[in-house]
């Protein structure tokens, strides 16, 4: 059986992307198929793989697969590719509304290409004894600041935290954030891939905002560079947490492509 799909990437975060309206191509049971797509030596090769269903009441919804091949809570950088596909498609225009792993988010598409996505709100942080701090964006995140991110070894130390009590067992993406003026550099190890990835969405999200929180003359909006590229993040401060947040960028079609498998 031959599948068709694209590939998209946001800032070096790379996907790969199904759509599902007219014909079911893959099941959350298909993890073994979605991780052979998503390695990169015998596969398509991506970070994860999204599939793009249709939606009663909404333009669509999106159904987000790690490149181990599980399901998994929202992925930014994945939110705005499928939103580029839907455009691709013609499935949306300027504006969309879709469901994804952590409810009903909006996205914009700028005339210049770049895809603003509205994430969900969040109701504060948890600061750790480490000096670090938790919080979710729709993926729960672990935020290290450090001197300098030259150098950093992002897997050897992010695997130190993912795999620690009290994040082993569900997992967590694990940032290491440095400032450089009014700007943030972001590396980010990601759970699922069980690597760094080159830009993470919700990473990026959950840097800045934890950034603002310990830093209240900080205004909206931030830069955050990644190695794949540079994303911003806006937002409104609620309290303790942040309301109005909304993580801008570039979401880039690579090439088109079906491939062969066997079910």
């Amino acid at each position: 059986m031959k599948i068709p799909f694209v590939k998209y990437h946001g800032t070096g975060n790379d996907f790969i992307l199904i759509d599902q309206r007219a014909r079911q191509w893959l099941s959350p049971n298909d993890e073994a198929l979605v991780a052979s797509l998503c390695q990169r030596r015998f596969g398509i090769g991506a970070d994860g793989l999204m599939l793009l269903q249709s939606h009663p009441e909404l333009d669509f919804e999106m159904v987000y697969f790690n490149s181990d091949g599980r399901l998994s809570t929202m992925c930014g950088n994945g939110g705005r590719c499928i939103v580029a596909f839907a455009e691709r498609l013609g499935l949306v225009k300027e504006s969309c509304r879709f469901l994804a792993p952590d409810g009903v988010h909006e996205a914009r598409i700028r005339p210049d290409g770049i895809v603003e996505l509205h994430m969900a709100d969040v109701a504060g942080l948890e600061e750790l004894p480490d000096g670090a701090c938790v919080l979710d964006t729709g993926s729960p995140h672990y935020v290290r600041f450090v001197p300098t991110s030259e150098g950093l070894d992002v897997v050897g130390e992010g695997r130190k935290v993912r795999y620690a009590e009290p994040f082993a067992e569900a997992g967590i993406n694990v940032n290491f954030v440095e400032a450089r003026g009014r700007q943030l550099r972001v590396a980010t190890y990601e759970r699922g891939v069980e690597d760094e990835t080159w830009s993470c969405g919700t990473g990026v999200t959950a840097s800045a905002l934890a950034w603002a929180a310990r830093h209240p003359e900080v205004h909206s909006p931030l830069l955050i560079d990644t190695r794949g590229g540079r994303l911003e993040v806006r937002f409104r401060r609620a309290g303790k947490g942040f309301t109005d947040v909304w993580l801008c960028g570039p979401a880039t079609f690579v090439f088109a492509g079906e491939v062969e498998v066997s079910l």
